[in-house]
């Protein structure tokens, strides 16, 4: 029997790696094999956030009101990403915003690709500073990405994965060199679990959004910030 998920059911399954990820950053060393292992499946939820992105931008019945809940919560996540990844109360610097203010950024991306009539290469400058940007959040520059490119190539699959992939590749292909430059080449390979989402939306994932109760609306919005806070006590508290 084939398996086959829906969209809340991937969101899901995003929440949990989400979760064993960032267990695995508090409590287990990333150079042992299960802190490889962990990281790696945490791999699925930057991806597959990327992906519900550029799916919300095509299905939502209401952009502006997409993308107000998108900022609020990128916002109200701020102190508790800070907090779980730094024991301190908000900073303003790189990497102290959570996934949802970089996913706000992938949802802009694709609105000034999509819907506004300025040249191609004012879209591209504009794209690039939202990178920039990018970096002051988790999963910067491909989340930003990832949602733009699965937009522009969503009717053509081969196009859509082939993006997807080097975007990864790139990313991963990075991360090793720079390890590699310091004497630990595999401190990243863990990275590579990226590339699990090719097959688990291509052959898993059937396209349909299941429920629409609004729980599973919300409860990712809630969920983000809610276990990062449960996560600061435990590890900056306990």
């Amino acid at each position: 029997m084939k398996l086959s998920l829906n969209r809340n059911q991937i969101k899901y399954i995003a929440i949990i790696a989400m979760v064993i990820d960032h267990i695995a950053w508090h409590w287990v060393p990333t150079t042992t094999l299960l802190g490889q292992v962990m990281h790696f499946i945490g791999r699925l939820t930057g991806p597959l956030m990327a992906i519900m992105i550029a799916d919300g931008y095509q299905y939502t019945r209401d952009l502006k009101k997409y993308a107000l809940r998108l900022a609020i919560f990128a916002v109200l996540s701020w102190p508790a990403y800070s907090l779980n990844a730094y024991g301190t109360w908000p900073l303003f610097g790189i990497d102290t915003f959570g996934v949802i203010y970089t996913l706000f950024l992938g949802l802009m991306a694709i609105c000034i690709w999509d819907r506004t009539k300025l040249p191609k290469a004012a879209k591209v400058t504009l794209v690039v500073l939202l990178c920039i940007l990018s970096l002051f959040g988790d999963w910067p520059i491909f989340d930003v990405l990832w949602p733009l490119f699965l937009f522009i190539y969503r009717d053509d699959k081969k196009a859509k994965w082939t993006s997807f992939a080097i975007i990864v590749a790139v990313e991963c292909g990075i991360l090793i060199f720079f390890d590699a430059l310091s004497g630990n080449p595999f401190a990243n390979i863990f990275q590579l679990g990226a590339f699990m989402v090719i097959p688990l939306y291509l052959y898993v994932y059937n396209g349909e959004s299941g429920s629409k109760h609004p729980f599973h609306k919300w409860f990712f919005y809630a969920f983000y910030p809610a276990h990062l806070l449960v996560l600061y006590f435990l590890y900056w508290k306990m």
